[in-house]
């Protein structure tokens, strides 16, 4: 592998890991967060959702500029923002200013998310290979190291001032320094997308898979402890190792899933990966024991691992003119199901009970992998 390439690709994982170690270190002061501010449940539900409003925009909002400037153009910037907006929910006085600080954390987040998979996708490109899987792994590893960050300075009883301020400075670091590596594609010639060419077939159906894997993602964060813990019996810290061992699993899956996909091809990947998920979840509905119930959950998360990755591969490639507005289609219509999963959740609980409920995310799995021929490439729809 010639060594700009090896660059190039380390690049790319500096601002994964600094993406996902920005939302895990705010995630771990959140408690601090809320109480400083005396927000009850609530008021602070509402300054969530401000993230989640702000990630949106910027998602449906960077696309074309990505696709006008190049990725890194955008991601560079935009990742050093956000080890800049991290600071600022700290220092708020009130509910209302920490809804505009969270909002515009979330719009920074989204907007590094489409530039650093299109950029991701440019440099699997230049591999002639699968990488991609291994970048979505570096996020995951990247929310630990914030979230273990975070709890540390917790611990220390460190505000959480000088915890975003602190973690914020490494973060601005990792992006100069990705910054002086990474790739920098010459944008494809423009394309109106108003035009064919300039909407590449299925980009919404790939969007549409990524909602039902982002829905189980969802469901298992929020629903997996207390289904462990009220319908199965468990004791409350045994009830916390349902995520724990999805998410393990979830992570050791993305580092395998690049040979996977090169040995066997994305579509058989994706197939096994949606039927692995549906069955890993099934047993832990099924099995009627805590131990089957935490099997269960880290099956379901080594059977989602790969999908994303793999589902955002094959958007970014679709098209490369269309490159950012595709990966932000995707990207926005599977974040809904990030948001969505575990208010879908809920709702059919409170008619059918938690155990069925839960059994729409095992469905939308089996859905995944009916319809897994949706990530061919075009030259193999083409042959």
């Amino acid at each position: 592998m010639k060594r700009g390439l090896v660059r190039e690709r380390t690049a790319v994982y500096l601002l994964f890991f600094l993406a996902g170690t920005a939302m895990g270190t705010w995630t771990a002061r959140i408690p601090a967060v809320k109480g400083h501010l005396g927000l009850s449940d609530g008021q602070f539900s509402l300054a969530l959702l401000a993230i989640a409003a702000g990630a949106m925009a910027g998602m449906t909002a960077i696309g074309p500029l990505v696709d006008r400037r190049g990725s890194t153009g955008v991601m560079i910037p935009a990742a050093l923002l956000q080890g800049l907006v991290l600071v600022p929910p700290a220092h708020v006085p009130n509910l209302g200013a920490l809804a505009g600080a969270l909002l515009a954390f979330g719009a920074v987040h989204g907007m590094l998310d489409v530039a650093m998979n299109a950029n991701a996708v440019e440099v699997e490109r230049a591999h002639g290979r699968p990488i991609m899987s291994s970048f979505h792994a570096v996020y995951s590893i990247g929310g630990f190291a914030g979230a273990t960050a975070g709890g540390v300075f917790a611990h220390l009883d460190v505000s959480p001032g000088a915890t975003f301020l602190s973690v914020g400075v490494v973060l601005v670091l990792l992006a100069l320094w990705a910054g002086r590596w990474a790739l920098r594609p010459v944008p494809a010639p423009a394309q109106d997308a108003g035009t064919p060419a300039g909407r590449p077939k299925g980009i919404v159906f790939l969007g549409v898979l990524a909602f039902c894997c982002l829905v189980g993602e969802g469901a298992s964060a929020d629903w997996s402890s207390v289904y462990l813990r009220e319908d199965l019996a468990a004791s409350p810290g045994f009830a916390a190792a349902g995520y724990a061992a999805f998410s393990i699993m979830m992570t050791a899956g993305r580092l395998a899933g690049d040979r996977l996909a090169a040995r066997f091809g994305p579509v058989p990947l994706v197939r096994c990966c949606g039927l692995l998920a549906a069955a890993g979840l099934g047993l832990a509905l099924l099995g009627g024991h805590p131990v089957a119930g935490v099997i269960g959950f880290g099956a379901f998360g080594a059977g989602l691992s790969c999908i994303v990755p793999q589902v955002f591969s094959a958007a970014g490639h679709r098209d490369p003119a269309f490159a950012g507005r595709a990966l932000a289609r995707v990207a926005s219509i599977g974040y809904l199901g990030m948001l969505s999963g575990p208010v879908l959740i809920g709702a059919a609980a409170q008619l059918a009970g938690l155990p069925l409920a839960l059994g729409i995310p095992a469905l939308l799995a089996a859905f995944v992998a009916l319809t897994a021929t949706a990530l061919r490439r075009r030259h193999d729809q083409d042959a």
